[in-house]
């Protein structure tokens, strides 16, 4: 049995909305705790606010930036008809017609994360399995941006993320010298560091409570290092 789920975020585009809200929907810059929580979810079939909460509340989360990737901004519209708080469609004053919506959506192009999920060996087994055959199909953070390659890099025994993200392999194809310093953003003490609210209250309703981080280099080994545990 392991203690630490490894996962290769990977794909095109990547959204990790950390205060996303009405039409202006931001990204982080790494992948936040409760969007881990979310894909986890997707992979285990569950979607209750207590059931999400409570797999939060059991797992600690650290993530290493292989490739930071390039931030983009895209223009949404939405046409057909926006609904007032009287439920009906709001007309425009000046052309008659239906309104529509604009929104800014950020995401992250090209990037590559490994995560290191720690928590109870029977919770890190079940997700592992899920992630091999997920209930419903996980995605990087928006349902729009799926993954590239399996997210299921494989699990090992390691006393923090921080030592399973110094130690697990760097990968393959993402740029860089094989031998640079990476980024890594992993849990400190409450009230330290730096403060990221991805903490997950409910999922229904957007909220979350402040979780603390801080950011550290390591220099995990080449690609040919094989890890200590393949998903396999």
């Amino acid at each position: 049995m392991s203690n630490t789920l490894l996962l290769a975020l990977q794909g095109p585009l990547q959204a990790w909305g950390e205060r996303a809200r009405w039409d202006v929907r931001d990204t982080a810059l790494t992948p936040t705790k409760s969007g881990i929580v979310g894909l986890l979810g997707c992979a285990l079939g569950i979607s209750d606010d207590d059931a999400l909460r409570d797999l939060s509340a059991q797992i600690t989360v650290g993530v290493r930036c292989d490739r930071p990737g390039t931030r983009l901004t895209d223009l949404h519209t939405v046409t057909g008809g926006v609904l007032a708080a009287s439920g009906k469609i709001k007309i425009n004053a000046n052309t008659r017609e239906p309104e529509g919506v604009r929104s800014w959506r950020d995401y992250l192009a090209d990037a590559a994360f490994v995560v290191a999920v720690r928590g109870p060996e029977a919770l890190i087994a079940r997700c592992a399995e899920a992630l091999r055959a997920p209930v419903w199909p996980p995605y990087l953070g928006r349902k729009s941006c799926p993954p590239s390659r399996p997210l299921l890099e494989g699990t090992g025994d390691y006393p923090s993320v921080l030592d399973a993200l110094q130690a697990w392999p760097r990968l393959d194809d993402a740029a860089g010298a094989p031998d640079a310093g990476l980024r890594a953003i992993v849990p400190t003490a409450p009230g330290t560091g730096l403060r990221r609210n991805d903490e997950l209250v409910s999922r229904r309703r957007r909220t979350f409570l402040p979780r603390y981080v801080r950011e550290t280099i390591v220099y995990p080994p080449p690609r040919e290092c094989n890890p200590c545990t393949s998903p396999n």
